[in-house]
């Protein structure tokens, strides 16, 4: 992974040039080939993203919730789990208009039916999905026609999942937060798909945001006098082979860009035994996992996504970084909190 110094450099056009940057994006490996969820992962009412900003000037989406529960490899039994979650007291969703990981209609189905059996209103829902490129997509099975021009693949794609997500017929559909799966093979591409879905916002999509991807790109959407509307959110792997993504979640929290974290658990089996995860859980008397999770949410700026299919787990979650929270808060456990997240951060080389 390209790793760059605490003092930013804008991702400008005489500092980078396209055929760069398109090296940098064939430096990494495919994000597709081994794109997956965490599971167990955990909400944290102690760490609060920072305001994330949606650059729409009368709509606004509804607060990013701590815990998304991810929808990927589900399949058919999407609709139930997504239902099950949002029961449980899952407030924010993750998907995609990708058919090869993702049923995107069925995620909608479960939203409706707990809307209308009135388990949540869809104004406290945060609703996120994702326009997949041609690479990452099974070519028996697209939301769009890959023969016709990027825009119309952006506005094609855009369509369905409102479509999916249409809760009232009373009611326009709209997304809370539409991520850019992953960056193009060419700048140019990905600054083109980004252009097509700037034109959603604010109305039928209320924020952008942008995942498998690095820094540089970020900063390019951030800096670049092209981009009108603004990285709301970035969603990369958090394990060792990215360094953790030290240095673009603190862009991001410069940046006051919220970072989703994904792989969390599956990608770190040294951190889940690791002493400060232990010290943490023998603790609060909570699982190993509950206790991964909190430390990387307490690192700031974080979003986990949680794709349990266990309705023990997601109550258990839940319930578990609620008694972290009221521990780190009590005269007993402020001390041991602060001395666990320092010792964590350091495992994973955070700069303060």
């Amino acid at each position: 992974m390209y790793r760059t110094s605490r003092s930013w450099r804008s991702f400008s056009t005489v500092t980078y040039s396209l055929s760069s940057i398109r090296t940098l994006l064939e430096q990494r490996s495919n994000p597709f080939l081994y794109f997956n969820y965490n599971r167990q992962l955990v909400q944290s009412p102690y760490c609060q993203a920072p305001g994330l900003r949606s650059f729409a000037m009368d709509a606004k989406p509804a607060p990013m919730p701590k815990l998304l529960y991810g929808t990927a490899w589900k399949k058919d039994a999407t609709a139930d789990l997504v239902f099950l979650a949002l029961k449980s007291g899952f407030r924010g969703i993750d998907t995609a208009a990708q058919p090869r990981h993702y049923k995107e209609a069925l995620v909608g189905a479960a939203v409706k039916l707990a809307i209308s059996s009135g388990i949540v209103k869809r104004g406290d829902l945060f609703i996120q999905t994702k326009f997949t490129s041609v690479d990452g997509q099974d070519p028996d099975d697209m939301p769009y026609d890959p023969n016709t021009p990027l825009e119309e693949q952006v506005h094609t794609s855009v369509a369905s999942s409102l479509r999916n997500f249409r809760v009232a017929d009373s009611e326009a559909p709209y997304i809370d937060s539409f991520v850019l799966h992953s960056p193009l093979r060419t700048l140019s591409d990905t600054v083109k798909v980004w252009k097509a879905l700037e034109t959603y916002v604010p109305h039928k999509i209320r924020q952008l945001g942008i995942s498998n991807t690095p820094l540089q790109v970020v900063d390019y959407l951030c800096t670049s006098p092209d981009i009108t509307v603004r990285p709301a959110c970035v969603q990369n792997r958090f394990y060792p082979a990215t360094r953790w993504e030290v240095d673009l979640r603190a862009y991001c929290r410069e940046k006051g860009i919220a970072f989703q974290t994904f792989w969390t658990l599956s990608g770190n089996p040294r951190l889940l035994k690791s002493t400060p995860v232990q010290k943490l859980a023998a603790s609060t008397n909570i699982d190993l996992p509950v206790a991964l999770y909190a430390l990387v949410l307490g690192l700031g700026g974080t979003t986990v996504l949680d794709g349990t299919t266990s309705e023990a787990h997601m109550k258990a979650d839940l319930e578990g970084i609620e008694l972290v929270t009221e521990y780190a808060q009590s005269e007993q456990g402020q001390s041991i909190w602060s001395e666990c997240l320092e010792d964590f951060k350091n495992l994973i080389g955070e700069k303060e």
